[in-house]
């Protein structure tokens, strides 16, 4: 009884970290608005070492439009100002000598469909973990014994139903995600 339990709970716990990715992979597609999450990834060369910008600077939002960096040691700006242009994120930062300006251009049609794709990509993949951790689950079940057969229909039915939710999960963030891409 007790392994199917943590049959069960592993499923969930490889489900809930795929739902998790999905939630992060979405705030790295952004929507037209600035957000500091767009540049969360970006690493810095700072004194020899990859940093990531968000310890070697202050990164705000000052309106919709706008990401500013403020770095904390000036020495920094210039690295910074590469860093994100190595990054691919198509943003022209502008320099003042003191912080970082980025003007987040707002989204063309076409762009936005682009990023709509990506959104229903990513949750298209996220599907497919689920469904692996699904079978994964399954796997795990048909290799117990002594155990009857009931309470392993059980655990099955409960796995599927997880997946059910889950698979479930991922439209209703997808449809969340595509409205806020396509909203001008």
């Amino acid at each position: 009884m007790e392994e199917l339990n943590m049959i069960t709970d592993m499923v969930k716990q490889e489900m809930d970290a795929a739902l998790k990715h999905l939630d992060h992979a979405f705030q790295k597609i952004r929507a037209g608005r600035a957000s500091t999450t767009m540049v969360q990834d970006v690493m810095v060369e700072y004194y020899g070492t990859m940093t990531p910008l968000n310890q070697v600077a202050n990164v705000s939002v000052p309106d919709a439009m706008t990401i500013s960096i403020q770095p904390w040691d000036r020495t920094a700006i210039n690295p910074i100002e590469k860093a994100i242009i190595n990054s691919n994120l198509g943003f022209a930062p502008s320099n003042n000598g003191d912080s970082i300006i980025l003007n987040v251009p707002p989204l063309t049609e076409e762009r936005r469909r682009d990023l709509a794709k990506q959104a229903k990509a990513e949750a298209e993949q996220t599907k497919v973990t689920v469904r692996n951790a699904r079978q994964d689950g399954m796997k795990e079940l048909k290799k117990l014994e002594g155990i009857s057969e009931d309470l392993i229909k059980n655990a099955e039915n409960e796995i599927q139903e997880l997946t059910d939710s889950y698979v479930k999960l991922c439209d209703e963030n997808l449809k969340i995600k595509e409205a806020d891409i396509m909203k001008v």
